[in-house]
């Protein structure tokens, strides 16, 4: 199977899960989206989380690096551009704007709990669980993009 279909069937299960199954749940049934005002912004940032979220998960990981965004079948190359030459976490960016886009659409304290709960839990897999991994996978080279390239906010160089 390649990575495009592995790719596509992570992201179902899980970024799907955490911006659209989990959402819908808390969310009380008569909630509504905003088209207007704070709801207009909430549509430009998942707008922006979903392309950027593609660009990181099909275009870096599947495309360039040959693998997919689940820990069992990572890129078998170290992918550090695109997204990723700006900051080393683009694709978990990606799902928080979905969530703080969707939190703003509807108005949900509820999400923005959610969205706060799911970064904690990224902050703590990252140190301590895929960071190490990528050392171990990609040695020298991963310390050096490290040293390049910040972990949480982005570095925008001029001409980059």
């Amino acid at each position: 199977m390649s990575p495009l279909v592995r790719t596509l069937i992570f992201t179902i299960f899980i970024p799907g899960f955490w911006t659209f199954v989990m959402p819908f749940w808390i969310l009380p049934k008569s909630a509504r989206p905003d088209l207007t005002g704070p709801g207009a912004l909430g549509w430009l940032l998942i707008a922006a989380g979903v392309a950027l979220y593609f660009s990181c998960a099909f275009l870096g990981f599947a495309v360039r690096g040959k693998g997919t965004p689940f820990p069992l079948d990572p890129p078998k190359k170290l992918v550090t551009d695109g997204p990723y030459g700006y900051v080393r976490n683009p694709m978990y960016w990606a799902v928080g704007s979905v969530l703080l886009g969707e939190a703003a659409v509807f108005h949900s304290i509820a999400i923005l709990d959610l969205a706060a709960a799911l970064a904690l839990a990224v902050v703590v897999f990252v140190l301590f669980a895929e960071e190490p991994s990528l050392r171990r996978n990609f040695g020298p080279a991963y310390e050096d993009y490290c040293r390049r390239v910040p972990r949480w906010f982005p570095r925008f160089r001029r001409g980059a």
